[in-house]
């Protein structure tokens, strides 16, 4: 593999993605459709490899494929400011800090659920099972 000349399964190794999700990229706009080699093969250069390690960092930190796409658009217009970049990561950081206080709340229930359950009995009688049950 050389520097700037990876056909898809290089990139896919070397970005920890399924090569399923590097031409799904391709097909949705995330990444311009490659060249190809005289055997009709994918050729992508170091350019698509940061594009797609950027990518998979921002899949990574959650963000959606519409974020991700709008960040990319964003970041090939350099000298605009950096408004609109902070309004997409608050968005999505108040997504994460509200998922973050679901959990917890969730865990604090299991918590006391599990604290019901002093083990030795049946399925027929699992205060666990009852706390879960909808009314």
């Amino acid at each position: 593999m050389s520097g700037a000349d990876f056909k898809i399964g290089d990139l896919a190794r070397a970005t920890g993605t399924k090569v399923v999700t590097i031409r799904y990229y391709e097909t949705i706009g995330l990444i311009a459709p490659p060249g190809r080699s005289e055997a009709n093969y994918r050729r992508y250069d170091t350019a698509a490899l940061d594009r797609l390690r950027f990518i998979r960092r921002c899949r990574d930190l959650g963000f959606s494929l519409g974020d991700i796409r709008e960040l990319l658009d964003l970041s090939s217009e350099t000298e605009r400011p950096c408004d609109e970049v902070n309004q997409i990561t608050a968005a999505h950081l108040a997504e994460v800090e509200k998922k973050i206080a679901d959990l917890q709340a969730l865990a604090v229930e299991l918590r006391r659920i599990s604290t019901s359950c002093h083990g030795g009995g049946t399925i027929s009688n699992c205060r666990i099972l009852d706390a879960i049950t909808p009314d």
